[in-house]
């Protein structure tokens, strides 16, 4: 949380990802925190050890710079999403993310962990906000939810094709 009290989600990781590696760029201070949606297990790596492991194992040296670019990459696309993008497209992309669209094998239900609330947190909204968006996705068929957030392809298709099937036309949602 900022001074402001402003809060942010910056990133979601996924299992086998690395969290923390500012502290081997010499930040004195965490600048981050990480919070768990759900059980998991964490495996901390001595600084020391971790640069030994760069140094000495080639293929975890490339892992870790795949994972280093992979993330950079992602902070990028998300300030972007942050700073350009309407909250109800940041809602969008968030709930393709958290589907795994575009990995390997079918998009997933969403976590029933991650309630509007959280939703909300990680789009820079508010609850209310992210309500109305998500039940205007479902009175579009582009979601389906009843515990479970289900997210369907045409939701891709409306965020990538900006297709004007995102307005409702004469209808109150």
């Amino acid at each position: 949380m900022s001074e402001q009290g402003k809060e942010a989600v910056v990133g979601l990781l996924e299992a086998g990802q690395f969290f923390g590696e500012g502290c081997m760029n010499g930040h004195k201070s965490r600048i981050a925190t990480t919070t768990t949606m759900e059980p998991c297990l964490i495996t901390a790596i001595e600084k020391s050890a971790m640069l030994a492991a760069i140094e000495k194992e080639p293929k975890f040296s490339a892992l870790f710079m795949r994972h280093l670019l992979t993330r950079n990459s992602r902070v990028e696309e998300d300030l972007i999403d942050q700073l350009f993008n309407s909250s109800e497209k940041r809602l969008a992309r968030i709930l393709l993310l958290l589907a795994n669209f575009g990995k390997e094998g079918n998009p997933t239900p969403i976590n029933p962990g991650i309630n509007q609330e959280a939703l909300a947190g990680m789009i820079g909204s508010t609850r209310s906000r992210v309500s109305f968006f998500m039940n205007k996705f479902r009175k579009l068929g582009l979601i389906s939810y009843d515990g479970t957030i289900e997210v369907h392809q045409s939701l891709l298709n409306a965020v990538l094709y900006e297709k004007p099937e995102l307005k409702l036309q004469n209808q109150d949602i």
